[in-house]
């Protein structure tokens, strides 16, 4: 960090913040936690739709009239109708990758400057070509900045990015594809060529 030298002209954004990769992994872990309730709850549901589908109960007076609610509900439903009537939707239809996806286009707003540290953690390579379309999409058409630290020749390759090489001493600009480690991927690819075919 010596060799660098920050000015920001104006005030900061708002909305500028850095994004570690421990970010995107607490967020990961909530939604887990989460899910866990959401199953906990489910199977409490589940016992509750039967107690009420095949209770001997009577309607007697207004005190009633909430369990006499939900024995109607479950008699008129489906197991899997009346949990998901009382259940909000299980956060889990993301895997781990379309999670961290999920945090980034959430978190990530108009006119803003960002620091990011390894946004390619968890996410597969679709998944890191899909971050940055939607970072050269942020930058392009909603004034925001990126100053990203990656290994990923995925976002390495990003559309303008100015990359400092910080293994040089002193630090070098490079294109993408002079940078040793996505000469190592190019390396092994090349060498096992042949294999694709």
């Amino acid at each position: 960090m010596k060799y660098c030298e920050v000015e920001v002209q104006g005030r900061l954004p708002k909305e500028s913040c850095i994004i570690t990769s421990d970010d995107v992994f607490d967020f990961m872990l909530d939604l887990r936690a989460l899910n866990d309730g959401i199953d906990e709850k489910r199977e409490d549901l589940f016992e509750e739709y039967l107690d009420a589908k095949y209770s001997e109960f009577r309607f007697r007076s207004l005190e009633d009239y909430e369990r006499l609610k939900k024995v109607n509900l479950a008699r008129s439903k489906t197991q899997s109708k009346f949990v998901r009537k009382n259940l909000m939707d299980n956060v889990r239809e993301h895997s781990n990758g379309e999670s961290a996806f999920l945090y980034f286009t959430e978190k990530i707003k108009e006119n803003a400057l960002y620091l990011l540290d390894e946004p390619e953690n968890s996410l597969a390579p679709a998944r890191q070509l899909e971050l940055v379309r939607f970072l050269e999409d942020s930058a392009r058409f909603y004034g925001c900045q990126f100053v990203i630290s990656t290994h990923s020749p995925f976002v390495l390759s990003m559309r303008g990015a100015k990359i400092y090489d910080m293994d040089e001493n002193p630090v070098d600009v490079k294109r993408w594809t002079q940078l040793e480690n996505v000469r190592l991927y190019y390396d092994f690819f090349k060498k096992h060529e042949g294999e694709f075919l």
